[in-house]
């Protein structure tokens, strides 16, 4: 995992799934690519939108963070 990419947030804000097609989240200092997932198309999840960091916003989620077990990362949160 040392040698992913490291993006900042402004980077991550452009990933949303509206102004660049990759549907990317941060959580706890790694970013998740979702573009492939059904749970977030168009760049949102329930109440969460792509291009943020979700670690504060877990709290609220009706699933723990096992959930990111799922996924790979792609990349590093500056």
């Amino acid at each position: 995992m040392m040698d992913l990419p490291v993006y900042t947030k402004s980077q991550l804000a452009l990933r949303n799934g509206q102004d660049k097609p990759e549907i990317w989240v941060a959580f706890k200092g790694l970013i998740y690519d979702m573009t492939e997932s059904r749970l977030w198309r168009n760049g949102k999840h329930y109440e969460h939108w792509a291009g943020q960091d979700l670690t504060e916003e877990l709290v609220d989620a009706p699933h723990t963070e096992a959930v990111f077990e799922k996924f790979t990362p792609i990349a590093k949160m500056l």
